[in-house]
């Protein structure tokens, strides 16, 4: 099949323009031999905005992922990031774009034999970023995480709930204006999972970072489409339930069987959860 690559001037006015979104999905397509894992898949991901994929394992959310990584190429359709379009791009071309994406890996694949201080600022370090700003940085997003004190201690030391928010710290820290999370609370108990839900929720409203977050854990999803950042006295930040305007800046996509099986906010999917039994088996 002959798949048309030209991107469409429509597409092109709303990707590039001011104020466009900051990540578009349009019609894009990919399998592997006869298996079709996504199948024209078109979304928007707005600045300073979350959007929260669901599925069954196997569904494609983490391959959104790898594709706006450009760890994968589309059969067809087009992504842009940034406003650069790149599924068309070369591997050196990406390495640009990658520079203002962070990526939180679900069991945050530190480095064992680095502290968590060289932890954080490796890329800094590679992108030979001059010490003492460097320094800062590390030690400003560490803070933000509240993890300050454990700057020397090396990741064996801490728990598995400090290992990830230390992952975050690390993607946070070259200031991308996209973070991806690819199962970010699996595997942590539910008090600590809910301190990884508020450090998304914290980047997101305080930082203006857009975000991505592929997950199966329900309970921390709603967490973060239902609640929202703001600051509260001398650098002090407070989590509290979003009020309805509020809701739309995360959204939910489900993902069956290669296509969107439903895409908006907490409030919608649990309207269409009454409506649509395979939503209501999937959320219960």
């Amino acid at each position: 099949m002959v798949v048309d690559r030209q991107p469409r001037p429509a597409l092109l006015e709303e990707a590039l323009g001011p104020g466009g979104p900051i990540v578009v999905f349009d019609k894009v397509t990919l399998a592997f031999d006869e298996k079709v894992i996504l199948d024209e898949i078109s979304f928007t991901l707005k600045t300073g905005h979350t959007k929260i994929f669901l599925g069954a394992s196997g569904a494609g959310k983490s391959t959104i992922l790898r594709l706006i990584l450009g760890l994968l190429k589309p059969d067809g359709g087009h992504i842009f990031v940034n406003g650069d379009r790149v599924d068309d791009m070369t591997e050196d071309q990406m390495m640009g774009v990658r520079a203002d994406l962070g990526m939180v890996f679900q069991e945050g694949a530190l480095f064992d034999s680095l502290t968590v201080r060289e932890n954080v600022g490796y890329k800094l370090f590679e992108q030979k970023v001059p010490f003492e700003r460097a320094k800062t940085r590390v030690e400003e997003v560490l803070g933000f995480v509240r993890l300050g004190e454990f700057i020397d201690r090396k990741p064996s030391e801490l728990s598995g709930g400090q290992r990830r928010r230390v992952a975050i710290a690390r993607a946070m820290a070259a200031k991308p204006r996209i973070l991806l999370y690819d199962e970010p609370t699996t595997g942590l108990d539910p008090i600590t999972s809910i301190t990884i839900d508020e450090e998304i929720i914290k980047l997101r409203d305080i930082e203006h970072v857009s975000s991505i977050v592929v997950t199966h854990q329900l309970r921390d999803a709603f967490f973060v489409a239902e609640h929202m950042a703001t600051p509260n006295g001398h650098n002090g930040v407070k989590i509290e339930r979003a009020p309805s305007h509020k809701v739309d800046e995360a959204e939910f996509i489900m993902l069956r069987q290669g296509k969107i099986a439903f895409e908006g906010n907490a409030t919608e999917l649990r309207a269409t959860q009454m409506k649509d039994p395979y939503i209501k088996s999937f959320l219960s």
